[in-house]
């Protein structure tokens, strides 16, 4: 009896220890995980909200993710009690996987394909209290699937706070939870004090920025440029013949500066920068 208890209990602890050994490895490591809040209250009009989802699935079709290692999650929102996580979090780790993601907020929002799920009030500080507890352990939720370093809650919108929690008091409490930075995007459209409200009661954190769209028309570009920011990728894809061209113009340039020893040989005007 004796000889069968020892085997119950090792078979036990090794299953234990099995089992505490499977949950330790069961998150994927990444260098960041990022939720994407996106406004669709009722203040933005049909075509403006086409403007807004379109604005990310372009940035998610076009931007070079060849290297990035982060994972993200897209949430839409309106009044306090208006929050819905429309794209689970997702690996993006290379193109072919940020276009899959892209497919997933234009079958999850996309009006012709799905209803659109609000249009009531705004309610920015709901908003992030619904973010922060899907970041998972980090943050005091339930495990994601995901660890990271930095976390970092993305929120664009056209309006300030007129309903449910208080947006300060909701960034203080992220921060105190464990999102390392908030990110805001204000679209001017109907307020062009906008961005001052969002850096005063939304941005926060090590590393925070605000990045501002003067309008719907501008929200594509704007939100591309902020995703660049946040995970270190080109803000365009270059094309093959670009790339060739370009490295024409360095050798002819560098061996023109050779010969003539002139530094005014070649006057090269940069148009534009990469975040690497």
């Amino acid at each position: 009896m004796k000889n069968i208890s020892l085997f119950t209990f090792c078979l036990a602890a090794s299953c234990t220890l099995l089992g505490m050994n499977t949950s330790s490895h069961a998150a994927t490591m990444v260098d960041t995980e990022i939720s994407f809040l996106v406004d669709i209250s009722g203040s933005v009009n049909s075509t403006e909200y086409d403007l807004q989802i379109d604005g990310y699935i372009n940035a998610f079709n076009t931007l070079d993710f060849s290297g990035a290692n982060f994972a993200a999650n897209f949430i839409v929102w309106s009044g306090s009690s208006e929050q819905q996580q429309s794209v689970g979090w997702t690996q993006i780790n290379d193109n072919t996987s940020a276009q899959a993601f892209a497919n997933a907020i234009q079958n999850a929002l996309k009006p012709e394909i799905t209803k659109r799920p609000f249009a009531g009030a705004t309610a920015p500080g709901s908003a992030i209290n619904f973010a922060v507890p899907l970041f998972g352990t980090e943050t005091g939720g339930i495990d994601n699937g995901f660890t990271s370093q930095r976390q970092i809650i993305d929120i664009s919108g056209d309006g300030r706070s007129n309903s449910g929690a208080n947006t300060a008091t909701a960034r203080d409490n992220a921060l105190a939870a464990g999102i390392d930075a908030i990110n805001g995007l204000p679209i001017l459209t109907d307020d062009p004090n906008l961005d001052d409200w969002y850096q005063n009661n939304i941005v926060a954190g090590t590393g925070s920025f605000l990045e501002v769209a003067n309008d719907f028309n501008d929200f594509s570009a704007a939100i591309a440029k902020k995703i660049s920011k946040e995970v270190g990728t080109p803000t365009t894809t270059p094309e093959p013949n670009a790339l060739v061209a370009l490295f024409g113009v360095v050798v002819f340039g560098t061996k023109s500066m050779l010969k003539k020893n002139d530094k005014n040989t070649l006057v090269v005007e940069r148009r534009g920068e990469c975040n690497l």
